[in-house]
């Protein structure tokens, strides 16, 4: 674009030139074309500017979610020790800070004790309360989001213009989007070509005038040369090129994912290996209750109701799965622990059980282990049926809770990760796209292969840590495999700072989130399959409109190199196949096609080309089909319908 800008101010000096009456061309001829190319130097900066006011709107969007709050900072690090209110922009990273229902979180940090209700919604658009509490990985909160109930005593985790909201407003500005490897390599083959092309038209000059000298005629101008010139080199590609790169970045900000850089997004588009945690990803996260499979001597309708008991005032999803089961199954409603004067008991990591002392029963569920334990206390034992019963779950990839009254074993409640609808078909999709996707989970290998089977994921990792992650990780990349992982825990930093695409959870931990090269705001695992197709998307439409910007140059050599001339070779007036009025009409609907195909195409730079999960062969073949064929015929169309109205206009 460049080139464009210095060919618009040297046909400018010739316009000028030219109203003084001594101009190569009329003045007139010669202030279309610079108008026009201008208008092309116009149109690039315009796509550039649309992409990056996107991702400036985002950025306003967000500042406004940072506001100067005041701050209760505490002398000690717990609930109802001593505070003073100071401002947030005082607080520094450290310090500890008390936030209650209706405050807005001062600054970034990790819940040390507590747990709340926190509103992001002016962080990540949703309206739905999230909770945060201390430990484990939904510990983090994040400056300018509100607490809605209870308190949180929070660790202040950055210092003033170094939260993550302030990195969020600089990572969606465009205009300091660093160029990606993919996008600098393309650039130095635009340049590339234009010197070519510069240096092939500046030939053309003494060419010109040595064929006048010997055929007669006038030699080319100038001014023609500086359209030749536009129209050959790829100015479509050079003035869409950043715009569709910004806008890769903004259609990850569309999908609440932050991204770190281009080169992050570009990286996407080419993975080939994805990691996914199951519990919660693959899984619906909590394991729920599917079967219940009765002892001898004890039917189904009295294993769900003793299993019921031992769960009403199980607030644990497994325990409300095995109430709601009992109620669907066999009617068993209306009960309460409360009403019947019947005493909890809560599970622990000692026991491995839980249950209910009930009017002299004693009903327990749990562990086979530990409820065998349980029964042989009581002068009982286990029965050799329901030990086949748990072996039986436990190979198809369930969890067997066995339950007991007293020293007799009533069954066992089957339970299962729930596969979340539609996986299956996601993973076949990624298999077409040509991705290998891996669960990775605690289980053992038992269970996780059952899961991994019904998932229809490529393979798993068993009884995972976070050395066996980061060895995968490693393992595919020495293969030469682009790999790409989600996580939200302390124990996925080091996987996640291994992985080249690596999506951080907004819940999830400081660690975790500075490991990461992505972020995503709703913390949802499965974005990591949508942040591999907006990669893609980019990809292809880089590769698109190349395409289309080098079959267009193609069609209009057809009608700008007769042109300029068939006033030397008359002859060259058969190559006219567009039957264009005049060589000056020619030349100057050229230059018009060139500046106005950049706006039009425009919209397509930043939607992006719809992605298809094909194969590569399929991919390049509907490439060329579309975007070059098209490529060549649009500017036969758009020079020709140009021309009939300059014509009809009586301009040229």
């Amino acid at each position: 674009m460049f080139v464009v800008l210095v060919g618009a101010v040297l046909t400018t000096l010739l316009w000028l030139q030219a109203l003084f009456g001594q101009g190569e061309a009329p003045a007139g001829f010669i202030f279309a074309i610079t108008l026009w190319l201008w208008f092309t130097v116009l149109f690039a900066n315009f796509a550039e500017a649309m992409a990056e006011g996107r991702g400036k709107a985002q950025a306003d969007t967000l500042r406004a979610a940072r506001r100067d709050v005041q701050a209760r900072k505490l002398a000690e690090p717990h609930y109802g020790a001593r505070w003073s209110m100071i401002s947030a922009a005082e607080l520094r990273k450290g310090d500890m800070v008390l936030v209650e229902a209706g405050d807005t979180v001062p600054m970034d940090g990790e819940a040390i004790e507590g747990v709340a209700s926190v509103d992001e919604s002016a962080i990540t658009g949703e309206s739905a309360p999230v909770i945060r509490e201390s430990g484990g990985d939904r510990s983090a909160v994040t400056g300018g989001t509100r607490v809605l109930s209870d308190w949180l005593v929070v660790r202040v985790t950055a210092n003033p213009g170094e939260t993550f909201l302030d990195r969020m407003i600089g990572m969606v500005e465009g205009a300091k989007r660093q160029k990606t490897p993919n996008e600098i390599a393309l650039n130095i083959l635009l340049a590339a070509l234009t010197i070519v092309f510069l240096l092939a038209v500046v030939t053309l000059l003494p060419f010109s005038i040595y064929s006048a000298g010997v055929a007669g005629g006038d030699p080319v101008t100038l001014t023609v040369l500086v359209a030749l010139l536009v129209c050959l080199i790829p100015t479509t590609i050079g003035g869409l090129l950043s715009a569709i790169g910004i806008a890769g970045m903004d259609r990850m900000i569309q999908a609440n994912v932050i991204a770190m850089s281009g080169r992050a997004v570009e990286a996407a588009g080419d993975v080939d290996v994805l990691l996914l945690d199951k519990t919660g990803t693959i899984t619906l996260g909590n394991r729920q209750a599917t079967a219940f499979i009765p002892a001898d001597g004890a039917g189904p309708a009295t294993l769900a109701d003793v299993a019921q008991l031992a769960s009403l005032a199980d607030e644990t999803p497994e325990g409300r799965s095995i109430v709601v089961l009992a109620k669907e199954q066999h009617g068993i409603r209306e009960r309460s622990v409360g009403e019947m004067g019947a005493e909890f008991v809560p599970f622990t990591a000692q026991t491995r059980m839980s249950g209910v002392n009930l009017q002299g029963r004693q009903i327990r569920k749990g562990a086979v282990d530990a409820i065998e334990r349980y029964v042989r206390e009581q002068g009982g034992l286990l029965p050799p049926q329901v030990r086949e019963t748990v072996d039986g779950i436990s190979r198809q990839g369930g969890t067997p809770l066995v339950v007991a009254e007293g020293a007799q074993v009533l069954g066992v409640v089957q339970l299962k990760d729930i596969v979340k609808g539609g996986m299956k078909e996601r993973f076949a999709e990624l298999r077409r796209m040509g991705i290998k996707t891996v669960m990775i989970t605690g289980d053992n290998p038992l269970t996780a292969a059952a899961i991994a089977a019904e998932a229809g994921v490529d393979d798993f990792l068993a009884e995972a840590t976070p050395e066996a992650k980061l060895s995968l990780i490693r393992e595919y990349q020495i293969g030469g495999r682009l790999v790409a992982m989600t996580g939200d825990g302390t124990n996925d930093a080091p996987a996640l700072a291994q992985a080249d695409v690596a999506v951080a959870m907004n819940s999830g931990t400081q660690a975790a989130k500075e490991a990461g090269n992505m972020v995503d705001l709703d913390s949802n695992p499965t974005k990591l399959i949508e942040v591999v197709e907006i990669g893609k998307q980019l990809l292809i439409t880089r590769g698109a409109l190349t395409t289309f910007s080098i079959a267009n140059d193609l069609a209009k050599y057809a009608a700008i190199i007769p042109a300029a001339f068939v006033g030397i070779y008359p002859q060259l007036n058969a190559l006219n196949v567009m039957g264009l009025s005049t060589p000056e009409s020619a030349i100057l609907s050229a230059v018009i096609f060139n500046a106005l195909i950049i706006p039009l195409l425009i919209p397509l730079a930043l939607r992006g080309v719809r992605y298809r999960a094909i194969g590569a062969a399929q991919l390049l073949q509907r490439n060329l089909l579309i975007y070059g064929v098209g490529g060549l015929i649009a500017p036969f169309i758009g020079i020709k319908l140009i021309d009939i109205v300059l014509t009809a206009l009586g301009l040229v």
